[in-house]
């Protein structure tokens, strides 16, 4: 009687401490890379900051910040060098952070009224040539336009894509690579003479397996952001965080092994228990309001603790995401109140989601 107590006490003891681990394998911080006057601070603020904090995972949104050799025309002015990055790399695996280099694809290929890089020098991959930027842009407008894309069936833009995602792929030593393809709106354009036609989540489909597998042959993992294969207008989600231009359907397309981004930033959405059904590694990501993190920290663990494994292991953790400058971020961080009140929100928020994972992972170090 005694002995079938005592394992009856274990059993339990067991359960309960399998219930109340956090443990995340995600904890993460995504947010444009340095310019190259603050590598140097921002290798510090890695190593003082982000590290500490039980950061493991570090998006850097690098775009055309580099100094390419195989594409040296899509380079910005001033970019990051070979040397820049390494310095990147080392603090990284220094601390143990998967650093995960950000080209956005597809999408954000234009911002308000500035063309990217991409489609100024190879403005012929452009999927809306018909529509002009505006000297003063405003949203909303006539023409729906938000951010550009580049056409996905253009015969020779993935010969310059691939290009810049192997190069920065091997400068970064990562074995992840974040493609963005958040809130592309432009995508089976009527006007355009390629894929007018086509079904927008096959498109978008067709793109995100085309590089799914690029990077499978050399074992590197594909991230996006979740957006557009979220149904927004059943759901009541909306355009931006969801879709409303017929992609939604794309997640039964693509390849499973794709790592999702799932941004909500005003209500903590329990979006993830669907991506996780769907048999996708999630990962949920706030912005700007702490209690949204806060939720989303306690969503996550929820959902880990009462899901079968098949579920609850693709239920990887949580991101912040910071779409100020690095610098603005790091100076904002190191003064409660600034008068970049945006930028103070951000690490607000950013401190919540770090408090409140600490808070899982100290609780479940009492048993």
């Amino acid at each position: 009687m005694k002995k079938s107590l005592i394992l009856l006490f274990t059993l339990l003891f067991s359960t309960f401490l399998t219930k109340a681990q956090s443990n995340l394998p995600v904890v993460g911080f995504c947010i444009a890379a340095p310019s190259v006057e603050n590598v140097e601070e921002f290798v510090e603020f890695i190593n003082n900051e982000l590290a500490p904090s039980g950061i493991n995972t570090l998006i850097l949104r690098v775009d055309f910040n580099y100094d390419y050799k195989l594409r040296p025309e899509l380079s910005d002015e001033n970019p990051l060098s070979y040397n820049d990055v390494k310095s990147l790399v080392k603090v990284c695996k220094k601390n143990n952070i998967n650093l995960i280099p950000q080209v956005n694809l597809l999408g954000h290929q234009s911002w308000e009224n500035t063309l990217g890089k991409l489609l100024t020098v190879y403005p012929e991959f452009d999927e809306t040539p018909h529509i002009k930027l505006p000297e003063n842009y405003k949203w909303p407008n006539s023409d729906g336009l938000y951010c550009k894309s580049y056409c996905p069936m253009h015969p020779k833009v993935h010969e310059v894509v691939f290009d810049l995602v192997d190069e920065i792929v091997e400068v970064f030593e990562a074995k992840d690579f974040h493609a963005g393809m958040d809130e592309v709106f432009y995508l089976g354009n009527k006007n355009c003479p390629r894929c007018s036609d086509k079904d927008p989540a096959e498109l978008f489909a067709g793109e995100v397996k085309l590089l799914s597998n690029h990077l499978k042959k050399n074992n590197i993992k594909l991230w996006i952001w979740g957006d557009r294969l979220i149904e927004g207008e059943i759901s009541g989600i909306g355009m931006w965080e969801g879709s409303l231009n017929n992609t939604a359907k794309a997640i039964e397309l693509i390849p499973k092994n794709v790592v999702i981004c799932d941004w909500h930033y005003e209500k903590a959405i329990p979006t993830p228990a669907y991506f996780s059904l769907k048999g996708f590694n999630v990962i949920s990501c706030s912005w700007r309001k702490p209690s949204v993190a806060n939720e989303q920290v306690k969503m996550i663990q929820n959902f880990r603790n009462n899901s079968p494994s098949e579920m609850s292991d693709n239920l990887l953790g949580v991101m912040h995401t910071s779409w100020t400058s690095a610098k603005n971020f790091m100076d904002s961080y190191k003064v409660e109140k600034t008068l970049i009140q945006e930028d103070s929100r951000e690490v607000e928020c950013f401190k919540e989601m770090v408090k409140s994972v600490k808070k899982l992972s100290s609780k479940s170090d009492k048993f």
